[in-house]
């Protein structure tokens, strides 16, 4: 109920967002009609405002076709029609002396009068439309009811997104009727060549070329850093918050826990022999011993999605008499993906033995939660085991977990019996999984094959995270303690200027960023600097549409990294563990960087 309300106060607050500011003069404007205070134009034009916003967010969660289409497209589209609409106000003759127009209007005279500059609804309506994929992308509310409350229940998706775009077009309803009461002052607002339709048509033209070509952004750059303007998405970002459900916690499940023993059936066992009751009675015993020195394995909690499981839901009850291997990881962590091989492994080996694993897919960053992104670094990885998306830290925070990866292994009883943070230990890991095989197949009276354990390269991955000296670094507010040539923990727009020697393990920025709370966004003409100790680097990053930047060494130029998808970007590979200046020179404007990760 709470994050309905914030829809609501989102939707209020974006009018007020520095990238929709430039754009409210044209919703005024678009509502004059000439006649005074009209609320029905200005009605029309706001409520066709808002169900673009609605469409143009269900087409891009309904179809991968239109995911894959880059931002700029839309604003291309918004852009010329916006542009047209400027054309036709600043020149009122174009419209008349089209063929096509002069066709419409014969035909359709009730709809569209004698023209646009008179009474045209639909000509609202297209003004209207134009705006939505514009207004849409001004909201941290709306882009976590898009990748996550959407994918995750349609129903409160589309509660949540009426509920935004409902306080969106309220506001806008009611700053157009005060932008009329304004200008209807001044009068000259009924003639079709007066000064006021002229500037209003010049106007649409600026701000649809400003659409296409970008400038709207930089505006909205100048806004932020240079006019003072406050950032109304903080306020956004306070409110979300107060959503946030502190985590919940459960004693370390690799200590023993005192617990009451309690009668467990044994019958979620599918015995192919008849068990006599000597044979239960000890199992039972052998029950009420776990109970004593391991927990019981929370359920998974109310995942957001399903992968690899055809759709169907999956939880631990159902998998009972079978042993569970949970993963807690997410995909662009390195640590993570280096575990990757020796559990697809493990599946391959022991998946028709009894065995099930489960990857419990707890996103670090926001990108992470998109179901779509998941489901192409899952197939990118060639995992075949079910995943399930925890975008809500539920399942997380049940286990009381605090780290990734972790690994969680739940015998045939449904009691965690073994527990592994972060990498190495993999020799440990699969035999602690042939043991709880091995009582599964002794319970069950059937043969298991358990083949070779698989050496674990633990003391060479010690030793090497033992020479790595250099931390993770993030670049968004919330956690960028080692920025140190600009105001860390400070959300908005910041101008950087590269000192002229860095120190180590400390992070340096060049050029105009938009600082958020996971990410730091540049305007173009960038430059990172980083100090680092390790042998290799890796960059979570993403662009909207494309973006090349230059690695350098040393002053030596390796190579050029296009970044576009969201995901972990190897940078350097590198020979040796020693200290390095890494430079990285962004050639295309757009590219936001989230954290530097070494090895």
């Amino acid at each position: 109920m709470l994050f309905l309300f914030i829809s609501f106060v989102a939707g209020l607050l974006t009018v007020l967002a520095p990238c929709v500011l430039p754009l409210l003069p044209v919703v005024i404007g678009g509502s004059l009609s000439g006649e005074g205070v009209n609320r029905k134009k200005a009605l029309t034009i706001v409520i066709a405002l808002g169900i673009s916003v609605i469409l143009f967010t269900f087409i891009l969660k309904v179809s991968t076709s239109f995911i894959s289409i880059p931002e700029s497209v839309w604003m291309w589209i918004s852009g010329t029609i916006l542009t047209l609409f400027g054309l036709i106000t600043l020149f009122p003759s174009l419209w008349d002396n089209l063929k096509f127009a002069a066709r419409i209007n014969q035909k359709s005279n009730k709809i569209l009068g004698v023209g646009y500059q008179k009474k045209s609804f639909w000509g609202d309506i297209i003004i209207g439309a134009s705006l939505g994929p514009v207004f849409s992308s001004c909201s941290p509310t709306y882009f976590i009811v898009l990748a996550t409350v959407l994918p995750a229940s349609f129903f409160l998706g589309t509660i949540y997104l009426v509920s935004y775009t409902v306080g969106l077009c309220l506001a806008l309803f009611v700053i157009s009727l005060v932008g009329q009461n304004i200008l209807n002052k001044i009068g000259d607002m009924a003639d079709p060549k007066g000064w006021i339709k002229k500037v209003l048509g010049i106007l649409f033209i600026l701000v649809g070329l400003a659409v296409i070509t970008g400038v709207d952004k930089q505006v909205e750059a100048s806004l932020l850093l240079n006019a003072g303007v406050f950032d109304i998405t903080q306020v956004e970002q306070k409110f979300l918050k107060l959503n946030e459900k502190p985590a919940l916690t459960i004693p370390p499940v690799t200590s023993p826990q005192s617990a009451t023993p309690t009668e467990i059936p044994v019958t979620s066992l599918k015995a192919t022999k008849s068990v006599a009751p000597e044979t239960q009675e000890q199992i039972q015993k052998d029950i009420q011993l776990k109970q004593i020195q391991y927990p019981l394995a929370p359920e998974l909690v109310s995942p957001d999605g399903y992968i690899n499981t055809g759709g169907k839901p999956i939880t631990l009850a159902s998998l009972r008499g079978r042993v569970v291997l949970l993963d807690i990881w997410t995909y662009s962590c390195i640590n993570c993906q280096r575990t990757l091989p020796y559990i697809k492994d493990w599946y391959a080996k022991y998946k028709d033995q009894g065995l099930e694993i489960i990857g419990v897919h707890t996103p670090e960053f926001a990108f992470e939660k998109v179901l779509k992104n998941v489901e192409d670094a899952v197939a990118r990885f060639g995992i075949k085991y079910p995943v399930i998306l925890d975008s809500e830290y539920k399942t997380w925070n049940a286990y009381g977990n605090q780290y990734w990866p972790r690994k969680y292994l739940i015998d045939i009883d449904g009691f965690v019996v073994y527990d592994h943070i972060g990498e190495g230990n993999y020799d440990e890991t699969e035999k602690a999984i042939q043991k709880a095989l091995l009582e599964r197949s002794k319970r069950l009276g059937t043969e298991v094959k358990m083949g070779d354990v698989t050496e674990s390269p633990a003391g060479e991955i010690n030793s090497t995270l033992s020479k790595i000296a250099s931390p993770e670094t993030y670049f968004g507010s919330a956690r960028n303690e080692y920025l140190a040539n600009g105001n860390s923990g400070v959300s908005g727009l910041q101008t950087f200027t590269l000192p002229q020697s860095v120190a180590s393990n400390k992070l340096y920025l060049g050029g105009k960023w938009n600082i958020q709370d996971e990410f730091a966004q540049n305007f173009g003409g960038g430059e990172i600097l980083f100090k680092y100790n390790s042998k290799n680097v890796y960059m979570v990053a993403s662009s909207d549409v494309g973006a090349d930047i230059e690695i350098w060494q040393d002053g030596k130029l390796l190579n050029t990294v296009h970044i576009k998808e969201n995901r972990l970007y190897t940078l350097i590979e590198g020979k040796d563990y020693s200290q390095h200046i890494l430079d990285i020179k962004i050639k295309s404007p757009g590219i936001k960087a989230f954290t530097f990760t070494f090895g």
